[in-house]
């Protein structure tokens, strides 16, 4: 018995979560510079492997944040937290083979559900019925963001949870027993007394995309581990460097996919 994990940003920590790089993003067009004002030069701030990470893509991490359902209720992004973010994106990107982007591009349809789902599930959105196209046009420019940079950000993460699911779901297999075990120990107990109470058969399906995912996100994190441990990353700016800090390259906690494993109560 088999269930796909459902592709799904309820932002992405890891996801998704969750971000990407900044230059393929369309970027809003800045202001003139006046004459004879100073140019801010950008600059890099670390390197992973060979790829520069700019200062500029720090702001852009935190600006986007907005996007991320996983951080809400958790403060604002740090500049320390982006990096470490970005950190644990470029060493995945650079996993990445020609094979794997191809398989993983998510749909336009793809990304028009998630950006209808973000619309209602944000709760930023919520405040300004973001479910309107008023609405959401309030909402993006009150955090300086176009359709088109949303739109590339939604297509980044989908992209990084499709290819996390399509290195690691093939490998893990759900036992009868595990699912029983589930239904039994963590279910069960939520119900309060005189509850319905569904049957194992209604649920078990529901179980075992539960636990793939929590084995997917295992499986991620402790590859992200061997990433961080085996590649050669150097932080130039030391304001930037955060001895707390954990990768989470889709979001606040670092989970391979949006979906956080929970009850599947109805």
């Amino acid at each position: 018995m088999r269930a796909q994990i459902p592709i799904r940003l309820i932002l992405l920590p890891v996801l998704m979560a969750i971000s990407g790089p900044a230059c393929a993003w369309p970027q809003s067009q800045p202001n003139p510079t006046p004459l004879g004002a100073p140019v801010v030069i950008d600059r890099a701030v670390a390197v992973v492997n060979q790829r520069v990470i700019l200062a500029s893509e720090i702001q852009d991490e935190i600006q986007l944040s907005v996007l991320d359902p996983n951080l809400v209720g958790q403060g604002v992004l740090t500049p320390q937290g982006a990096l470490d973010q970005l950190i644990s994106r470029a060493l995945i990107e650079q996993q990445f083979s020609r094979e794997d982007a191809e398989a993983a591009a998510p749909s336009q349809v793809e990304v028009d559900a998630r950006l209808a789902d973000l619309r209602k599930e944000l709760p930023a959105c919520v405040h300004q019925n973001c479910a309107t196209d008023a609405g959401w046009k309030a909402f993006l420019a009150a955090h300086g963001l176009n359709p088109e940079r949303v739109d590339a950000y939604l297509t980044y993460r989908l992209e990084i949870l499709q290819f996390i699911e399509l290195r690691f779901q093939p490998a893990i297999r759900i036992m009868e027993p595990e699912i029983e075990n589930y239904y039994r120990n963590t279910l069960l107990p939520q119900y309060a007394p005189g509850e319905a109470i569904p049957t194992l058969g209604q649920v078990s399906a529901r179980i075992e995309e539960i636990l793939l995912q929590q084995q997917v996100n295992v499986l991620f994190d402790q590859w992200l581990t061997n990433l961080r441990k085996q590649g050669d990353v150097e932080v130039l700016d030391q304001a930037l460097e955060d001895p707390d800090a954990h990768g989470a390259p889709l979001g606040a906690h670092g989970n391979a996919s949006d979906s956080a494993p929970g009850a599947v109560k109805p």
